[in-house]
């Protein structure tokens, strides 16, 4: 397996397992994991862990603004995959 895929594929595992912890401490006491840093992994490439983790553990769906930022991060990311792609061929 290449280095840059294992990266990718432990980013997009460190994305469900953040999402996850903090939808498990949310309505707790314990300090919640800030939706800068949620919004940070996904943007580093960890986007298909987060909306895996974001429609499995019913996390951060209901709250528009934070819908929205994932959205325009995971477009981003599709269009710079086929400016990419297009550069490659």
């Amino acid at each position: 397996m290449p280095a840059w895929l294992a990266c990718w594929l432990a980013l997009n595992l460190a994305a469900v397992l953040v999402f996850g912890y903090d939808k498990a401490i949310a309505g707790g006491t314990r300090r919640r994991v800030p939706e800068r840093t949620l919004l940070t992994i996904a943007l580093i490439g960890g986007s298909p862990g987060a909306l895996f983790a974001m429609g499995f553990f019913r996390h951060k769906t209901a709250k528009p603004a934070f819908r929205r930022a994932m959205m325009v991060i995971v477009a981003a990311q599709l269009i710079l995959l086929v400016l990419v792609y297009r550069a490659n061929r």
